[in-house]
């Protein structure tokens, strides 16, 4: 087997009356490209697939309630609100954990967004005493 920069697919011999007769296999085995989509043929890429979009959905709320939040503690600590951006930090904390834990967000990228947040409501405190 080799593969064909031309086509990009793969070369495969088949037995043919005692010779071998090459034949273009494409990558992307059971998907047939129609009008720039993929149309999946067996029954478990379907299943897959109708995951996947539950998923994105999911995500996407998650994803959007986290922007949101994390926008109203940014408000709070420019207008100098010390309660209300504790109270935010914490919520905020406690979401960027659940998505870390979901899959939403990577677990680094979490831990980074809670400790730059967790340093300006530090700095908002100290100026406020």
């Amino acid at each position: 087997m080799w593969t064909n920069p031309i086509f990009c697919g793969i070369i495969k011999y088949t037995h043919c009356e005692r010779q071998l007769i090459p034949r273009l296999v494409p990558r992307l085995s059971g998907k047939k490209f129609s009008k720039g989509v993929f149309v999946l043929n067996r029954q478990s890429a379907k299943k897959h697939a109708r995951a996947d979009q539950a998923k994105r959905t999911r995500n996407r709320h998650r994803k959007a309630t986290l922007r949101t939040v994390m926008k109203q503690t940014e408000t709070a600590i420019a207008e100098g609100n010390v309660e209300t951006a504790q109270e935010l930090c914490r919520s905020l904390t406690s979401l960027l954990d659940r998505a870390a834990c979901k899959g939403v967000i990577k677990k680094g990228t979490a831990n980074r967004q809670k400790s730059r947040l967790i340093r300006k409501v530090h700095a908002l405190t100290a100026q406020a005493a």
